[in-house]
């Protein structure tokens, strides 16, 4: 059989395809289309990048109308009037309503370097070394952000050592049989607990990829009065769960909590443009200029897409997004704890995870495969997340209508329980 250019060319290390044989051609919103026509419900929304729907005309018409201006495309960290739409926009629409007094750090376009340049901010600004993550945390491919990820798989690929974090437990699995928040309390008090006070304490509140899993509002506040108590920067990765995800703009907002430091990406740029962002305290603004730069910390249609984004992230958006989180528990409820009691469930706006891992039949993660399997065949993109691949992760776009939403639903009901009978 001839080789095709992906196989001739292409490096092993891409990963997606092998989840989705095809080759994509087109994307509407919330459907994808491969070269043969075939159409596409999409539950994956590019790891949380395609929040606003893919080719959102409403964003895109901004975005060509500049490209076709001859307006600047590259401009490294110069001033340029796209950059400063969008700060202004960030300000007047984000930070003013909720009382947020934060500086933008514009980072090189991907998520993991928001999280580098937010620890160097805090290891400058403390002088300490150590940094706590959590179990089941991802925050990034880069060296200093892999070392905050708690996958063996991911941590394997570093060829090195991976120093300078502290894994906590998170309020989940055994993290929540007893209190986590005490625990790091009694670590940070005693004189003899071995471990170094960090510099931050780096936490999403809400686990994507370690399997959707959500924060308690409470154990959330906790760990903003343990850090505010022990000189602590709180950052919080926003970088899938942000920008409307939750319900919020911010995922942290439900708690009514303000991090000292905020990283973001993905969805920031509105509709796939590579865009990354730290929000941070003024008094955390401690990098010389030029100590944390990047060729593409400037991409100027990013910043379009940025600021039309902004137009559409307004209340009605995000109550909208609710009432979807409702529509999804409910389906649940009514059409797929029905077909096992075994068959979990847990998530927050438009970030589900239908949970496999209390099956007989689970075998280490095998089942759900076959589920995303069947799930492809039939038209519908979804991904797997947590330990042993136990979540079937629900993650569309927010813009999807309720009817779609249902399609796909019902595609991923009937593929449960198509692998199932075969079982």
């Amino acid at each position: 059989m001839r080789m095709n250019s992906f196989q001739k060319y292409e490096s092993d290390v891409s990963s997606y395809w092998r989840h989705f044989p095809c080759t994509f051609t087109k994307a509407k919103m919330s459907k994808l289309y491969d070269t043969e026509g075939k159409e596409y419900i999409d539950f994956f929304c590019g790891a949380g990048a395609m929040n606003y729907g893919h080719n959102n005309e409403y964003i895109m018409s901004k975005i060509i109308e500049y490209m076709q201006g001859d307006n600047i495309i590259h401009a490294l960290d110069m001033h340029t009037s796209a950059k400063e739409a969008f700060l202004d926009a960030f300000g007047e629409k984000i930070l003013k309503p909720r009382g947020l007094d934060y500086k933008l750090m514009f980072c090189s376009p991907s998520g993991t370097n928001a999280n580098e340049a937010a620890l160097k901010m805090a290891r400058k600004a403390t002088g300490r070394q150590n940094v706590f993550s959590f179990m089941g945390a991802f925050h990034g491919m880069s060296t200093g952000s892999l070392a905050l990820t708690s996958s063996e798989y991911d941590r394997n690929g570093a060829g090195q050592t991976l120093s300078n974090v502290t894994f906590m437990p998170y309020p989940f699995g055994f993290g929540e049989k007893f209190d986590t928040i005490a625990y790091m309390e009694s670590i940070l008090e005693s004189d003899h607990s071995g471990i170094e006070k960090p510099a931050a304490i780096i936490v999403e509140t809400v686990q994507a990829e370690g399997g959707i899993v959500v924060a308690p509002v409470e154990w959330l506040k906790r760990l903003r009065e343990l850090c505010t108590k022990h000189g602590i920067y709180l950052i919080c990765d926003d970088i899938q769960v942000g920008c409307g995800r939750t319900g919020n703009f911010f995922s942290f907002e439900r708690a009514g909590i303000v991090p000292d430091m905020v990283t973001m990406s993905k969805s920031i740029g509105g509709c796939g443009m590579p865009m990354s962002v730290v929000l941070l305290k003024p008094e955390l603004d401690v990098l010389l200029p030029g100590q944390h730069n990047g060729t593409f910390r400037g991409f100027q249609p990013a910043f379009i897409g940025a600021t039309a984004a902004l137009d559409i992230a307004n209340d009605e958006f995000f109550a909208n997004v609710r009432k979807k989180d409702e529509l999804i528990t409910k389906y649940y409820e009514e059409n797929i704890k029905t077909i096992d009691e075994r068959i979990g469930h847990r998530g927050i706006g438009l970030i589900h995870a239908i949970v496999t891992d209390q099956l007989d039949c689970f075998d280490n993660g095998a089942l759900n495969d076959e589920i995303q399997n069947e799930c492809f065949d039939r038209g519908l993109i979804i991904e797997l997340a947590g330990q042993r691949s136990c979540a079937l992760k629900i993650l569309p776009a927010l813009t999807i209508t309720e009817d779609e939403l249902i399609a796909g639903m019902d595609i991923l009901r009937d593929s449960i329980k198509a692998v199932l009978a075969k079982k």
